[in-house]
């Protein structure tokens, strides 16, 4: 295959000193087999002849890092550019130059138009499991849906007096908890997370798009409940779970004429503790991720983006919880 050679290190790389901050990614390093990553991406550049093309593994874990930081394609390219701890993560050394941002940018795009980033989660989530750190025996499902702003989201004219708004995107309306309906024009990121935060699965559709259309297509077929909240519950979601035999934890909903019973509102209480765990998953996409705005324009490239982010959480949600499992191991020997 046509890549490029990075296994030898210059002596510039031998010069470097010892520092901790150089060290910041070991535990993430060593969490991931990285040859079954590099398997999987084996194809993407397997053309005989032309221009040598950076290894797809080191691509791979270039994006991640672009998504562990909130990194733009140029400002991703800068940073490979000058900082140590970066080109340490992806064993780039200090005599190679670096990919620039639209080859950065060509190879996310790949990775969709292949399929891959759904059969990178995948392999992810198996040496997760296999770990220990994600459980695959009585698997729960929690399914949710949030709302991102299209990156051009305000209607307005360009030169050739078209509208600038993202075509793909759409409007959202939603009630917020102060009873004030709010308007977004986007998209919708819909996953389905498990209890201890990982994600399983998503998807990315327009901002007017209903959370319940793509209920079906979130579930593993694995899962032995299903959480969900009251904008999912109805008669066909109630029949599809029981024909596959998954309790159903979906939110009871009120109707006109028809309020909830004392006993609805109960079990709504107590699922709504295991529910709110996706809640938790999205704060954490839109905080540290920078899920909440649409960095392209379109679904397509947007889905790829919100891929990657689940991937990249994946990958440090399983080194907090082996960091957290370590610590109370030694704190049991103590």
């Amino acid at each position: 295959m046509a890549w490029k050679n990075l296994s030898q290190n210059s002596l510039a790389d031998g010069l470097i000193g010892h520092h901790e901050a150089l060290e910041e990614l070991d535990d993430v390093e060593a969490l991931i087999d990285w040859s079954e990553i590099e398997q999987l991406l084996k194809d993407i550049h397997n053309k005989s002849r032309g221009v040598q093309a950076w290894p797809p593994l080191m691509m791979f874990k270039a994006l991640l890092l672009q998504s562990w930081y909130g990194l733009s394609d140029p400002a991703l390219e800068k940073q490979l550019a000058r900082d140590l701890l970066f080109r340490r993560f992806i064993q780039l050394g200090l005599s190679e130059g670096v990919p620039d941002h639209t080859t950065l940018w060509r190879f996310r795009n790949r990775l969709e138009k292949t399929g891959l980033y759904e059969r990178l989660l995948e392999v992810i989530n198996q040496q997760l499991s296999r770990r220990g750190l994600l459980i695959r025996s009585g698997e729960v499902s929690i399914i949710d849906a949030s709302v991102i702003e299209a990156k051009q989201n305000r209607p307005g004219k360009g030169k050739d007096g078209r509208n600038t708004q993202d075509e793909e995107a759409g409007y959202n309306v939603k009630q917020g908890s102060d009873g004030k309906r709010k308007t977004t024009y986007g998209f919708k990121a819909h996953v389905n997370a498990e209890e201890d935060g990982f994600i399983k699965a998503y998807e990315l559709t327009a901002g007017n798009v209903h959370d319940s259309k793509v209920f079906e297509p979130l579930l593993t077929d694995k899962e032995e409940e299903v959480y969900a909240d009251s904008a999912y519950k109805s008669r066909v979601h109630d029949e599809l779970l029981k024909e596959k035999g998954i309790r159903n934890r979906v939110l009871e909903r009120a109707y006109r004429n028809k309020p909830l019973s004392a006993k609805q509102k109960r079990l709504n209480r107590i699922n709504s503790s295991t529910r709110s765990i996706v809640e938790r998953v999205f704060g954490v996409l839109k905080l540290h991720y920078g899920m909440a705005k649409a960095r392209y324009l379109g679904i397509a490239r947007n889905k790829a983006r919100l891929g990657l982010m689940c991937l990249a959480y994946n990958i440090k949600r399983g080194v907090a919880i082996a960091r957290s499992c370590q610590m109370s191991a030694q704190g049991n020997t103590v």
